[in-house]
């Protein structure tokens, strides 16, 4: 079989996916690094070890356009992570509780996504002056906890509670844990999760 040419246009597409790829994954470093406002095209470049910001330009609309690339790959990462964690989950009970251990374990593992991810929500605003959480993401986010509750609550196994407030608690628990660890650096995140685990329990069952 004849290899494919530098023409080829599944060639380009996968030489432009992998360039795309590299400029984000220094896009994440960069910001990580110096913060989201001095992470500029040449400070980018020179992380990727591009010849000219020209490159980026080439794959990416303007900084805004990166940003949202980034983004997609670290909530993509972070979908992909959680699905493997919780598949084949008995009940919603343990459904719950591997939510909570999952999202826990994930920001363990990615202190330097977890890190841009608040320099951008903290810092970032689109053409609209739209936040990079917003309302959509926002609705998916709780809409996947509160299908947890609403099952659990069908089941027996939860007790009756307004889901959306137990879903906005559940994950604000969490969500703060990036924001823990800029003063708390020493936090043991597993003990932590832990500690929601046991809460979430105490405050979701149904008690006899």
């Amino acid at each position: 079989m004849p290899a494919k040419s530098s023409a080829d246009p599944e060639s380009r597409s996968f030489t432009a996916s992998a360039r795309r790829a590299q400029i984000v994954a220094a896009t994440i470093e960069t910001i990580a690094e110096l913060g989201y406002r001095q992470a500029s095209f040449a400070r980018i470049a020179e992380r990727a070890g591009l010849s000219s910001t020209r490159l980026i330009s080439y794959h990416f609309a303007g900084k805004n356009d990166l940003i949202r690339a980034v983004l997609a790959d670290v909530y993509t990462a972070m979908g992909r992570f959680m699905a493997e964690r919780m598949r084949d989950q008995p009940d919603a009970s343990s459904a719950l509780r591997a939510y909570i251990r999952a999202l826990v374990e994930f920001i363990s593992a990615h202190g330097m996504q977890m890190q841009v991810l608040m320099a951008i929500f903290l810092d970032f605003r689109d053409q609209d002056d739209s936040r990079s959480y917003d309302s959509d993401t926002e609705r998916d986010v709780l809409g996947h906890v509160q299908d947890i509750l609403r099952a659990g609550q069908r089941s027996g196994e939860f007790r009756d509670f307004d889901t959306y407030v137990m879903a906005t608690t559940i994950q604000r628990a969490v969500d703060a844990l990036p924001f823990l660890l800029q003063t708390r650096s020493d936090l043991d995140l597993a003990a932590y999760g832990e500690e929601l685990v046991t809460l979430f329990d105490l405050a979701t069952r149904k008690h006899a």
